[in-house]
């Protein structure tokens, strides 16, 4: 049996975490959670301690997002998985068009197929990887749903509205899934109505709760259907949502920890750079990555148009001649975590996160150890 190859300390990232979902957590912020544990942990979400993160945490956001002074900032329990449920019911009059890229975009058209009340949704698919094909104006449609960034496959879309869209006059709301993209891609606000995310990417928490940034438009909707006679689950009614996220709270008690740890990354965040400072050093890590990737002659970036490769998400093709499962293998042997390509794909390729906790010279390291294990396992 030949012996375990060791990656040697110089080729190493400091931190080996380049998971895709959850995403390395900041140790800083563990540590104030830690600190904090007595006084908050354990205690009341509906007293000023746990409120007042909360509010922290919509402040934050709306300073980070540069959000019009009539947006809302709006938070529940359950992941993006579970905000899919809660717009079939509130924010989905009667029928979607959806742009499917990937497996989870193609999950949330799944939800609105299914969904009794709603009439069949309309789809625009692209093959996984390909240029992905937008969203067109539709008299019929009164919800746009597509991704910002397809975690499954590293693609990323351009936020533009339907030609013409307005939903001031009535026209279909633009609901954006920024689960992996939020907090790492460039967005203006006036591109969409319903900007919805999850803490366990980009903002590096733990998952089970969803965020969802509204506009105008999007809170008249949620407050028309919440006051009609339709049907909906009282823990996923989005008007109840929009009610407790006015008070600082959620319906029913959230994960606390999440919620500090959410709150301590967007102060982090907002103090370096906000938005733009984010994206840069997302920038600069797929520009790393990607040009490590067209430079070797064993790796190709997945996505083929480089306008369309995502700066947060990173999908690496390998050659046939070397194992990508063995390698990933290899790094998590060596402490460097969770670089398998999503399971469903079935590709010969890495996945490797690029979210802004993620430290760009840690991206440079890993490809050096990547190159590493590639020259040791062609030889063993």
């Amino acid at each position: 049996m030949s012996a375990p190859i060791v990656i040697p300390t110089d080729l190493r990232p400091f931190d080996g975490r380049f998971g895709s979902g959850p995403s390395k957590v900041r140790p800083e912020g563990v540590h104030r959670l830690a600190d904090a544990a007595t006084s908050y942990l354990g205690t009341s979400h509906r007293q000023a301690g746990v409120r007042g993160v909360v509010h922290k945490v919509r402040d934050g956001l709306r300073e980070f997002f540069s959000l019009p002074d009539d947006y809302e900032v709006l938070l529940g329990n359950g992941g993006s998985t579970v905000f899919w449920d809660a717009a079939s019911f509130g924010l989905i009059e009667r029928r979607a068009q959806h742009v499917v890229v990937g497996e989870f975009s193609q999950k949330f058209a799944t939800v609105t197929t299914k969904a009794p009340h709603l009439d069949d949704p309309e789809t625009i698919e692209s093959a996984p990887g390909a240029t992905p094909a937008p969203c067109r104006a539709n008299p019929d449609i009164d919800a746009y749903c597509f991704p910002h960034n397809e975690t499954s496959t590293g693609v990323m879309l351009d936020l533009v509205r339907p030609a013409g869209n307005d939903p001031t006059r009535g026209d279909g709301l633009v609901l954006v899934d920024a689960t992996s993209g939020a907090g790492g891609l460039r967005v203006d606000p006036a591109a969409y109505d319903v900007y919805y995310f999850a803490p366990q990417k980009c903002f590096g928490g733990d998952g089970g709760t969803w965020l969802a940034l509204c506009s105008p438009a999007a809170v008249e909707r949620i407050e028309r259907l919440a006051a009609s006679d339709r049907w909906r689950p009282a823990s996923i009614d989005l008007g109840t949502a929009l009610e407790q996220s006015r008070l600082d709270q959620t319906y029913n008690t959230p994960s606390l920890a999440t919620v500090f740890l959410l709150a301590d990354q967007i102060e982090w965040m907002n103090a370096h750079g906000g938005l733009e400072g984010m994206a840069t050093r997302c920038d600069t890590s797929a520009g790393t990555l990607y040009g490590w990737a067209e430079r070797n002659p064993l790796t190709t970036p997945f996505v083929a148009d480089a306008r369309h490769r995502s700066h947060v998400t990173a999908t690496i093709d390998f050659a046939d001649t070397v194992d990508a499962a063995a390698i990933a293998e290899v790094l998590r042997a060596n402490g460097i975590l969770d670089t398998e390509p999503y399971r469903k794909l079935g590709r010969n390729q890495l996945r490797i996160a690029m979210f802004p906790n993620i430290d760009p010279d840690d991206i440079e390291r890993l490809t050096r150890a990547i190159d590493f294990v590639v020259a040791h396992l062609a030889t063993a």
